[in-house]
C-alpha cells in the first residue's frame, strides 16, 4: 500500500510488527472539549506521531533500539465533540483491550481529561495504583465551569480511582490550595519550587517501590522554554535532563504499568516542541522496556 494511504505510524523505522507481536501500544485520543485558554491540543496526538519519524531509533541513554520490541500505532479514538464523561469511558473501554491484550500502552493527548479514562482501567486491573503526575496544575477542583469531567478535574477523577503523587505543580485555585491545607487522602504533592533541589527524586517518589504505577505527563510539567505549545504554560517548570532522571528511578522502582502523554498544541513552524515532547514518549517506551 502507498504510503500516503496507511494510517502515520509512531516512529516508522523498520521495526513495525503486527499487533499480535507488539509489546508496546500507542493509543492516539485527539480530544479537545474542555480547554480553558489556548486551543490546539485535538493536534497533539498526530503532531507527537509526525514528530517521532524524525527520531534516531537508537537510546543513547541506555544504549539499545527499544523499538525492537515491537510499537502497534493504533487508530486514533474517534471522539471529536463527544462530551467529556462519554470520551472518558470510551477510553476505559479501549484501554482496558490492550491492557487485557497484554500490552504496555502510552496513550497520547488531547487535553488531560482524557486521563481517568486510562486510569479506570489501569485501576480495574492493577489493585493499589497510585498515579504518578507531572504537572504544572493540580487539576483537582470537583468541578468548573459545571463539568465534573473537565480538564481541570481530571486529578480529581483519578482520585476516585487511584492514589495521586504530583510532581512539579506551581498553580492552583484557592479552592484546591484549601483543600491541600486540609489533607487530601491518597494526595501528595512535590510542589515545582522544589523540582531540581537536592533530593528531590527522592522526595517524589518515597514509598512507591514495587507499587504499580500510572504516569501521566502534562507537558505544561516543564519549563515553556522547553514545551511552550501547550494550553496554559506555567513558568518555572521541570527542566530535560533532571525529569529523564526522574523517569529513570520511578520505572526502576516499577512497575510503572501504563502511560499516557497530554496536553501539547502545536504551534505551526515551531517544530522543537513537538518533537520534544515525541522524544519523551520514546524515551518512556525505551524504560518501559528495559
Amino acid at each position: 500500500m502507498d504510503r500516503s494511504q496507511r494510517r502515520p505510524l509512531f516512529l516508522e523505522d523498520g521495526n513495525e510488527v503486527p499487533f499480535e507481536q507488539a509489546r508496546v501500544v500507542v493509543l492516539p485520543v485527539p480530544y479537545e472539549g474542555t480547554v480553558s485558554y489556548g486551543a490546539g491540543t485535538a493536534g497533539g496526538p498526530a503532531a507527537i506521531i509526525a514528530a517521532s519519524r524524525q527520531i534516531e531509533s537508537f537510546n543513547e541513554r541506555l544504549a539499545t533500539v527499544p523499538s525492537e520490541c515491537g510499537i502497534w500505532t493504533d487508530d486514533p479514538l474517534q471522539v471529536a465533540g463527544a462530551p467529556a464523561e462519554q470520551v472518558v469511558s470510551r477510553i476505559e473501554r479501549r484501554f482496558g483491550e490492550l491492557l487485557d491484550a497484554g500490552k504496555w500502552v502510552v496513550m497520547l493527548g488531547g487535553e488531560h481529561s482524557i486521563t481517568p479514562g486510562g486510569v479506570a482501567a489501569a485501576a480495574a486491573r492493577y489493585p493499589d495504583l497510585h498515579v504518578v503526575q507531572l504537572d504544572a496544575h493540580a487539576d483537582l477542583r470537583e468541578s468548573y465551569q459545571d463539568d465534573r469531567w473537565s480538564h481541570a478535574c481530571a486529578m480529581a477523577r483519578c482520585l476516585d480511582r487511584a492514589t495521586i503523587r504530583a510532581v512539579g505543580v506551581r498553580s492552583y485555585s484557592p479552592e484546591e490550595a484549601e483543600r491541600m491545607r486540609r489533607g487530601i487522602p491518597g494526595y501528595r504533592m512535590l510542589p515545582g519550587w522544589e523540582v531540581g533541589t537536592a533530593g528531590w527524586i527522592e522526595r517524589a517518589l518515597a514509598g512507591l517501590g514495587g507499587k504499580p504505577v500510572y504516569l501521566t505527563v502534562d507537558v505544561d510539567y516543564f519549563d515553556p522554554s522547553i514545551v511552550p505549545a501547550t494550553g496554559t504554560p506555567e513558568p518555572g517548570g521541570g527542566e530535560w535532563w533532571a525529569t529523564l532522571e526522574l523517569l529513570d528511578e520511578l520505572f526502576r522502582r516499577g512497575p510503572v504499568v501504563a502511560a499516557d502523554v497530554v496536553e501539547l498544541a502545536p504551534v505551526v513552524g515551531l517544530h522543537h516542541a513537538d518533537f520534544t515532547v515525541a522524544r519523551l514518549v520514546y524515551q518512556l517506551i525505551a524504560l518501559a522496556v528495559r
